[in-house]
């Protein structure tokens, strides 16, 4: 199988809030990351989720990743894929989403 992706994606296991901007009411669902890249992010969830929905995302990238200070990136996407995956006997959703905008917030460095 060919690679088709054109950005280099980094596996992190970090801990994700997803929710669905479609619903009158979001409900937040938290997950987490397997791998992101700039383009996209893979993360696994509980909740069942359709390919082509839209999906708000929010996640922090620790200060020993960035090489200084956290991280926060709040993004919005669509889903391409959804797989189910058995994670420690548990059932849960893999979501392949494309990023289509995102919003990088760093956090300022404690004062001392």
């Amino acid at each position: 199988m060919t690679e088709r992706r054109n950005t280099r994606r980094y596996e992190l296991s970090l801990p994700v809030v997803v929710r669905s901007p479609q619903k009158a009411e979001p409900e937040s669902k938290n997950g987490k990351t397997r791998d992101i890249s700039t383009r996209g992010v893979y993360f696994t969830i509980d909740e069942d989720i359709v390919p082509g929905s839209e999906v708000d995302f929010m996640l922090t990238l620790p200060a020993e990743i960035t090489r200084g200070t956290e991280v926060f990136i709040r993004a919005h996407g669509k889903v391409v894929r959804v797989e189910q995956k058995n994670e420690d006997g548990t059932a849960r959703m893999g979501v392949a989403a494309v990023i289509e905008k995102y919003d990088i917030i760093r956090a300022e460095p404690a004062a001392s």
